[in-house]
């Protein structure tokens, strides 16, 4: 064999192999380090919390009442419904969530939920991260996914001292919309970094939130450990008046996971 027809040879198993070296160098490896499938009947206590009723406007309706929530084929039932006893509670409506507050919390990883989003007038479910001290606003919140009635878009948003007392919401943009179909199961999701925080809808980047320099040092209170919440909460200042007729609704939660 000549050197000419050995080159040519060569020069595919060379190229080849740097195509092989850029593609896996430019993976981010995740470790799964927590997870809940709902695999069961109940509800792990060891992982979640139910939501009691809070003074919040999202919390008004949370309850612990097992009749907001069920467990099934996989998957998670949290459900809004029309209160069936006010004489044993005056609340009109009645809604089911979970929080692994005080069980688990994390700083920077990704987080992802699927689930799926059932619609009604006054209908707002949401998944969503506070911290595990510090008040609010001063100690932040992250938005994953907020979902309004019947529209076909969620936001995604944070929240602090910053954006909220100091009103800095554009510098930079603290909250962002993302169309999705909202007949299906989806994969709301989080990529939490040191700097930046990143939005995800179905594997896809959605919004990035960055850490800014030169600016009032609240508006990144980002780097503490976090706990996860997740409702499906009614009414209120943003989502508006409840529709009784529209219940009961409901959000199904197929999985939960956090890698880092």
């Amino acid at each position: 064999m000549n050197k000419h027809s050995y080159l040519l040879l060569l020069l595919p198993l060379l190229f080849g192999n740097c195509k092989t070296q850029q593609k896996t160098s430019g993976n981010k490896r995740w470790k799964l380090i927590w997870e809940d499938q709902f695999n069961g009947t109940e509800l792990d206590t060891t992982k979640w919390t139910r939501i009691s009723k809070n003074n919040a406007d999202w919390g008004r309706h949370m309850t612990t009442d097992p009749q907001c929530y069920d467990m099934k084929n996989g998957t998670l039932f949290l459900k809004g419904i029309n209160n069936p006893d006010t004489l044993k509670d005056p609340r009109p409506f009645l809604t089911g969530g979970i929080y692994s507050k005080g069980k688990f919390n994390f700083k920077y990883g990704k987080i992802e939920i699927h689930a799926k989003l059932e619609c009604a007038q006054g209908a707002w479910p949401a998944m969503w991260m506070l911290p595990e001290k510090g008040k609010w606003p001063d100690g932040g919140e992250i938005d994953i996914m907020e979902h309004l009635n019947y529209d076909s878009i969620i936001y995604q948003t944070t929240h602090s001292r910053y954006t909220h007392e100091l009103k800095q919401k554009n510098n930079p943009p603290s909250s962002a919309k993302a169309g999705l179909n909202i007949a299906d199961f989806n994969t709301f999701g989080l990529e939490w970094y040191p700097d930046k925080l990143v939005f995800t809808l179905n594997g896809k980047e959605t919004f990035t939130y960055p850490r800014v320099a030169n600016v009032d040092p609240s508006q990144w209170p980002f780097d503490q450990p976090f706990y996860i919440l997740i409702d499906q909460q009614l009414g209120g200042s943003w989502v508006g008046k409840v529709n009784p007729a529209n219940l009961p609704v409901q959000m199904i939660v197929d999985w939960v996971k956090v890698y880092q």
